[in-house]
């Protein structure tokens, strides 16, 4: 059966009402990536930081998954090796009920220690103080993304970069195709003679060596190219 691999962006999740982070309206227009996600200005102030992080996920707890969250969810459902590799780390895609989810970039709803190390979920919002302390032994949390300067989980990007190279069909969905190591993944899936499909209102670099681009929204696209993916795996649900 064909392996069907989603790699998605913040466009996925825009039209749930979580801004994208480049591009006009963008969260980078607005606020500095110096302060807010670098480890530098973690440490600078700990508290403006997770003052920021609190506020989107008080967004993102607000937030719905979209009919293209759905769609993937409930093609991984009727089909067998359906992947999704994710930059986003608003968890929307297990929340619309997809399983086979690779987060690159963290999840803005884990906390991770600095002190003894420990990792686990924290949904309270907000948060009763400003750094919030760790359950375990007190220390100092910080969220559990993947910040500039810092490299993505090892074991999260040799599996994204293993399904890019098994995939028969890759969707890239709402990315800018920009932020690298994770933008070389349609390279890679291409390389390795998947097929490419591109879902992006705007043209990005991917737009150059997608076999097919669909020019809409992730949830137009999605409704568009469902039927032929469902068809391509074999679902019969």
């Amino acid at each position: 059966m064909a392996r069907i691999v989603f790699f998605t962006g913040a466009g996925v999740s825009a039209e749930s009402g979580i801004p994208t982070f480049r591009g006009k309206g963008g969260l980078w227009e607005r606020f500095r990536v110096e302060d807010l996600a670098t480890p530098e200005g973690f440490f600078r102030d700990p508290v403006r930081v997770w003052e920021w992080y609190d506020m989107r996920r008080r967004a993102i707890a607000e937030a719905q998954p979209n009919d293209a969250h759905r769609l993937m969810a409930l093609l991984e459902s009727e089909c067998p090796d359906v992947w999704i590799i994710t930059q986003n780390v608003d968890g929307l895609h297990r929340r619309a009920g997809s399983r086979n989810v690779i987060e690159l970039h963290g999840n803005i709803w884990r906390v991770r220690c600095l002190k003894c190390g420990a990792t686990y979920y924290e949904f309270r919002t907000p948060l009763p103080e400003y750094p919030p302390k760790c359950k375990e032994c007190g220390g100092m949390l910080r969220p559990d993304v993947v910040w500039f300067g810092e490299p993505l989980p090892t074991d999260a990007l040799e599996r994204a970069w293993d399904l890019s190279r098994e995939a028969r069909i890759f969707v890239v969905v709402g990315t800018s195709g920009l932020v690298y190591p994770a933008a070389q993944l349609p390279y890679v899936a291409r390389d390795s003679g998947a097929h490419v499909v591109e879902i992006n209102p705007e043209e990005t670099p991917i737009s150059s060596i997608a076999h097919e681009v669909i020019r809409e929204k992730a949830t137009v696209g999605m409704r568009r190219i469902y039927p032929k993916l469902k068809e391509e795996c074999g679902g019969d649900g």
